[in-house]
């Protein structure tokens, strides 16, 4: 991965997918953190603002069309939001017009992070966590989401954090905990539909970042591997791959 010849390194390239509160966020900064160290270069994306289309119209219908909320849910200040949780026909089917452009715009994106000098490349949510949105118990919704899973970069590993519902409300509460259910009954789905998805089930922080980096460390070569001081051996495999 640390060729000399640019054309001979090639990125590894995570995503990170769950329902709101699953620690997403806590694990990403454990990664980047363990691979700087490591002495590799990590690029981070966001796909709100690195990849979705449109999001001004998007951020209009939520807190302008539904009335929800602005902010992000804290313990201490929950919030009320209105956007990925109203599944009417119409905003089904305003969500396949907009999740198509994401899909497109994901191409075009990863294509010039592939071309970049990072050796990993770190997504925050991708597109997984639109098509979560949707009601998968719908026949149409399901072929949908396996044409755009067909279609969009496959990330060497595409984690899905598991979290319980209730306990994702308690630290981010932003939406009715019946809806982070449907959510998360939706991840599931979409881990055994098409693409391989890497789940780590519910854990303390600590364990949960070991089984992320234990992932990502099988993607290295042996020789990568001592520059995070762990031998080939000690590599784990202990998460839960589904297709």
């Amino acid at each position: 991965m640390t060729d000399a010849n640019p054309q001979n390194r090639r990125a590894r390239f995570v995503s990170f997918s769950g329902i709101d509160g699953a620690g997403k966020s806590t694990q990403i900064e454990a990664l980047r953190e363990r691979v700087l160290d490591a002495g590799f270069r990590v690029s981070m994306l966001a796909f709100w603002d690195d990849v979705s289309m449109l999001t001004g119209v998007r951020e209009f219908s939520g807190h302008t069309l539904f009335k929800g909320e602005k902010g992000v849910g804290a313990p201490d200040k929950p919030v009320n939001r209105r956007d990925k949780n109203v599944r009417s026909w119409y905003m089904t089917a305003v969500r396949f017009f907009l999740y198509f452009l994401d899909a497109l715009s994901l191409c075009v994106v990863v294509a010039k992070q592939r071309h970049s000098d990072a050796d990993v490349i770190i997504f925050d949510r991708y597109l997984h966590d639109e098509l979560a949105n949707l009601n998968l118990q719908s026949g149409i919704s399901r072929a949908y989401a396996r044409f755009l899973l067909a279609i969009i970069p496959q990330p060497d590993i595409a984690y899905l954090l598991d979290a319980d519902p209730e306990q994702a409300r308690k630290r981010k509460p932003e939406y009715p905990v019946e809806f982070l259910h449907q959510n998360r009954a939706a991840y599931l789905l979409l881990s055994k539909m098409g693409r391989q998805m890497t789940v780590i089930p519910p854990l303390p922080v600590a364990e949960a970042s070991q089984r992320v980096l234990g992932e990502l460390l099988n993607k290295f070569s042996p020789g990568d591997l001592q520059r995070f001081s762990i031998s080939p051996q000690r590599v784990p495999a202990n998460s839960e791959s589904t297709n």
